[in-house]
């Protein structure tokens, strides 16, 4: 059965996350690791982030999870995509009864539950921190749907065109200027802000500053991410290449 097949695909892309150490590096160590550094030092306070005497978990929070959800979603698949695709390993399985749409299906089942354990560890950690919320299920949900949307589909229209090894070095370098100037861990000020507002990153990360720690939900962000996650999608299924 073709639902058999996705359910068998799903696994086997997890799993290689998870016995993959720069992956659990990338998706687990560093979102948790940021999490704790912005709990425990006064950075935020210092950047003018928050005010003295603010909740920094306020804003650790959403940041870790949005940066737990690029490492899966966009950088984690894209780097992996790219070698599968690198060395005949999508045209296999491409030819197979999985075939295209399975392929995808399994990569992104493989992102959910990825995310999912993210996600747990985060709160789990947060909630030994301190965190009492305010938490919005709706906003966090709607952020983790459409911010995983954009994402991979921007991550597979980048395997699916670039060399496996340019893809390695721009998926990271992108990593990078998300967290620190994309809006993707705290909101930018002034004119720049309201630039990253309107990326991938700078959305993703308003979403979910809304929903964790104001618990609300931002309607243009999420609207923002709906957009890219379209635009991604249409634009991987022109220009994806197998081989």
């Amino acid at each position: 059965m073709t639902s058999t097949r996705i359910v068998s695909q799903a696994k086997f892309e997890t799993l290689s996350v998870l016995r993959n150490g720069e992956q659990l590096l990338l998706s687990i160590i560093f979102p948790l690791g940021l999490l704790i550094f912005l709990a425990k030092t006064p950075l935020l306070t210092g950047l003018g982030v928050i005010e003295a005497g603010t909740d920094p978990l306020s804003i650790a929070v959403p940041g870790a999870l949005s940066l737990s959800l690029a490492s899966s979603a966009f950088t984690g698949q894209a780097i992996a995509t790219a070698f599968d695709r690198r060395y005949g390993v999508l045209r296999q399985l491409a030819t197979t009864p999985l075939g295209t749409n399975g392929l995808i299906l399994g990569k992104l089942g493989a992102v959910i539950v990825v995310v999912l354990i993210q996600y747990a560890l985060v709160f789990a950690a947060a909630a030994i921190l301190g965190f009492r919320g305010p938490v919005d299920i709706l906003g966090l949900f709607l952020a983790t749907l459409f911010g995983t949307a954009a994402l991979l589909s921007l991550g597979l229209l980048m395997a699916g065109t670039v060399r496996a090894e340019a893809t390695l070095a721009a998926t990271n370098l992108i990593w990078v200027l998300m967290a620190g100037v994309g809006g993707l861990v705290i909101a930018h000020p002034g004119e720049w802000g309201t630039v990253v507002g309107y990326l991938p990153s700078g959305a993703l990360g308003d979403a979910m500053r809304s929903a964790i720690g104001h618990g609300g939900t931002d309607i243009k962000a999420i609207i923002v991410l709906l957009v890219w996650g379209l635009v991604g999608t249409l634009a991987a299924r022109r220009w994806f290449r197998f081989e």
